[in-house]
């Protein structure tokens, strides 16, 4: 879809937001690094290899179960290095704050982010305060970025997924999604549900302990799984299978979601991988990330394979298939 103003949906992180950062902004900045579309940009500097990546935050409401907009910022910046295969080191934090804010609300935001920083091992070293008229934003927008470093033997990226890797998701999908849209819509859901919003660098850390040879790493943010799954087909040229009864979702969740009519697929994470492995690792790497409070649900969900390249295809758990496309528009907006 082409238009001659910016939509909600080109924030989305589905399909008409990744035309266009493929269609008009790659083309403007376009180098090697930018072009490989990853979580953060891996760059080598005086011989030492680093990721860099950087995010901005305008999630609705400020406050939800589980957590805020202060550590949603810290651990979406820890992660996305963290799915380059870093180890996160520094963080950058600005602040676009409406006039007339309450000052204990900025002070329990800032106060969730340092504890977020000191849980992920990561130092919050540089940052930008900004306030703007009443109207001209929505309480408090957060921007962060982060540098990590890349150990010499991991090579992780979307490009590398090869056939007979194993597809291994670290926990339930949804949680994050559901919960903000419930906070928000004042839905009265009755449930117990909470964001998944967690730093995932030590996790992956013990992962590529077990098997430095992780081929791919994401974290399904915006877009949710399928997004994400199908932005690895495109990129590896590779198909992908997975199996929706191997699918981890919680009972609350997904009476949610089919009240609602919408898909878990495509819902937000904010604490939840997958990992693309080879086979012969994929039992070391799955034991070892259940034994990690963030992996003990983690769970084989499917398969990279040669048919039908750079597509995804799901087996239901009715024995039928399902293609599973990116995200079309914008379900959930201002989710992260």
């Amino acid at each position: 879809m082409k238009s001659d103003t910016i939509l909600l949906d080109h924030g989305s992180g589905g399909k008409i937001s990744h035309d266009f950062v493929t269609e008009t902004l790659v083309p403007l900045f376009d180098n090697p690094m930018l072009s490989q579309l990853h979580d953060g940009a891996t760059v080598t500097v005086n011989g030492t290899r680093l990721a860099f990546s950087t995010d901005s935050f305008v999630v609705d409401p400020i406050f939800f179960p589980g957590g805020n907009i202060g550590d949603l910022a810290v651990n979406g910046t820890v992660n996305d290095l963290a799915m380059c295969g870093a180890i996160p080191r520094y963080l950058s934090a600005g602040l676009i704050i409406e006039e007339g804010f309450p000052m204990a609300s900025l002070r329990q935001i800032l106060t969730s982010m340092k504890v977020a920083a000191k849980t992920a091992g990561v130092h919050i070293v540089t940052g930008d305060t900004k306030v703007v008229p009443r109207g001209a934003a929505d309480k408090i927008f957060i921007n962060t970025a982060g540098i990590g470093e890349v150990p010499k033997d991991v090579t992780i990226s979307g490009d590398r997924a090869r056939p007979e890797d194993c597809i291994i998701l670290s926990g339930t999908l949804a949680d994050h999604g559901m919960t903000v849209l419930n906070q928000r819509e004042n839905l009265a859901f009755e449930s117990q549900v909470a964001s998944d919003t967690a730093a995932l660098n030590h996790l992956v850390a013990k992962m590529l302990a077990v098997c430095p040879d992780i081929h791919v790493l994401r974290d399904p943010t915006r877009g949710g799984l399928a997004t994400a799954l199908n932005e690895v087909a495109m990129a590896a040229g590779v198909g992908i299978e997975i199996q929706e009864g191997a699918i981890p979702i919680k009972s609350d969740v997904a009476g949610m979601c089919g009240l609602l009519g919408i898909d878990p697929l495509y819902v937000a994470n904010e604490g939840k991988l997958f990992a693309m492995v080879p086979a012969a690792s994929v039992e070391a790497v799955l034991d070892c990330m259940r034994k990690d409070p963030l992996g003990k649900a983690a769970a084989i969900i499917g398969a990279v394979v040669t048919d039908h390249p750079a597509s995804v295809y799901m087996k239901t758990e009715i024995g039928g298939t399902r293609i599973v496309q990116m995200l079309a528009g914008d379900q959930l907006p201002r989710i992260c």
